[in-house]
């Protein structure tokens, strides 16, 4: 008779989770797997794809300007929020449906209800009672951060509340400065909403390229959102016609909806760690090794709960690696190193590497190659709207070590730099690429003169 219930109990389907078991029962193993919402987790329910839906429909406000200066006359354009909400919903619906095929396929049991550890082998799910896992993988992810201080803190909501206003709002403010933030804003500016972004920092995005950060807040200005920076909120106060939002720098301003930003924390809440013994970091994340392994032994982590690198391809690579290493007897530790972002702001970026900063202070000596320029499709227009392109070098070994950009089709181009930069790339290989014309990204690959250094006019 078995000692366990099963080989491996998994605590969260989200990305990470779901390829874990799917690959641990693909391997023959006996797999259970527990969540509380829907299955598919933050990226598919409430994040990347119901959000990336969402700056789709909101960038047709700027192609529609854009199309007149090519001869197009197009109508009085109005946008249906109903209309998008049900076909976003049935779409979501749709995806979340293959995920729970594709653990039935594979063979592992999937039960609805929150997880708990009673003890390093024993999991009790809510309603479902009790079961014991050789093996037990936490993949809860994230969640919305709120400040639990601040009055009026409720009355704001959050990306997860977004998702499902009953109606859009005139007026948004948007507390926060991160990639969540900037999207949003991008989004609500681009159905027609009065769109204020308030962000305490000196700047947008930190931990981004300072001229990535300048450039973006400049460009979003120029699309109408009103950014405000060095400021925050004091208190949130209800009124006959919305919410006040009171702000540290003294200029109050009235909204219909205000909504948090301001960062996501991992989803530890409840699930009984202490009494399995599980270590957090500083910051509340599970703590683990390079193999996602706790200090508990016969326990693992991946994604977003342990607060490395939170992005869902990176949750699902740790997911694959941890059922390579236990199940497939295959050692593979998932290399957070060049791992490429996209931040579907508007315009958008794409990043991979190092920050001209970062760069710097690793390397010592760096080359930097700079170019802003006019976007193709805008030189019918009379749009003033910008790119930027940069390419870090480290001087010692002319490693290209970083690449930004910001424009049209930025997280497209990105994809395909990540992979010469992963491998190693040279500047002088990067060079002896042939350009593709005409096209935005043909500027990473004749970009042959040095820019200055950071100046003292760069926002830090």
């Amino acid at each position: 008779m078995a000692k366990y219930d099963y080989d491996l109990f998994v605590i969260g389907a989200g990305s990470g989770g779901v390829r874990a078991a799917r690959m641990a029962a693909m391997s023959g193993a006996k797999v259970a797997i527990a969540e509380e919402d829907r299955v598919g987790g933050t990226c598919v329910i409430r994040g990347c794809v119901p959000k990336k839906f969402m700056v789709y429909a909101s960038e047709f406000a700027h192609h529609f300007k854009t199309a007149a200066s090519y001869g197009w006359t197009v109508g009085d354009a109005t946008f249906d929020w109903p209309q998008f909400l049900a076909e976003k919903d049935k779409e979501i619906a749709r995806l979340s449906g293959i995920y729970v095929r594709n653990l039935q396929n594979a063979g592992a049991e999937l039960g609805h209800g929150k997880a708990r550890l009673v003890d390093a082998h024993t999991v009790e799910i809510e309603k479902l009672g009790t079961r014991t896992a050789d093996k037990i993988l936490i993949a809860t992810g994230g969640r919305p951060w709120t400040p639990k201080d601040l009055p009026g803190a409720e009355h704001a909501i959050t990306s997860n509340e977004a998702f499902h206003l009953p109606e859009l709002p005139k007026r948004i403010v948007i507390a926060g400065g991160g990639y969540i933030a900037v999207e949003f804003a991008g989004i609500f500016n681009g159905l027609g909403v009065e769109t204020t972004l308030v962000h305490r920092g000196p700047n947008v995005l930190r931990g981004f390229d300072d001229d990535v950060r300048s450039h973006l807040a400049e460009e979003m200005e120029k699309r109408g959102i009103t950014v405000v920076l060095g400021a925050q909120h004091t208190a949130i106060e209800k009124t006959a016609g919305g919410v006040l939002n009171r702000l540290s720098n003294g200029h109050d301003c009235e909204s219909d909806v205000v909504m948090f930003c301001l960062g996501r924390e991992p989803y530890v809440e409840g699930l009984g760690l202490e009494k399995a013994g599980v270590e957090l970091t500083e910051k509340g994340a599970v703590k683990v090794d390079a193999f996602s392994r706790t200090n508990v032994e016969n326990i693992w982590a991946v994604g977003d709960v342990t607060d490395r690198i939170n992005l869902t391809p990176v949750a699902i690579r740790e997911g694959a690696a941890f059922a390579e290493t236990v199940f497939n007897n295959r050692p593979t530790s998932f290399d957070h190193e060049m791992v490429a972002s996209a931040v579907f702001s508007q315009p958008p970026i794409g990043s991979v590497g190092l920050s001209e900063a970062d760069a710097r202070k690793q390397y010592g000596k760096v080359d930097i190659y700079l170019a802003r320029l006019k976007p193709m499709k805008y030189a019918f227009s009379h749009s003033d709207e910008r790119a930027l392109l940069k390419l870090v070098v480290d001087c010692a070994s002319e490693k290209v070590v970083g690449c930004h950009v910001v424009g049209p089709d930025a997280p497209e181009i990105i994809q395909m730099a990540a992979i010469a930069m992963k491998m190693g790339v040279t500047k002088t290989q990067w060079d002896a690429t042939c350009a593709v014309h005409p096209t935005l990204s043909e500027e990473l690959v004749t970009m042959r003169e040095k820019s200055m250094p950071m100046g003292l006019g760069q926002v830090a």
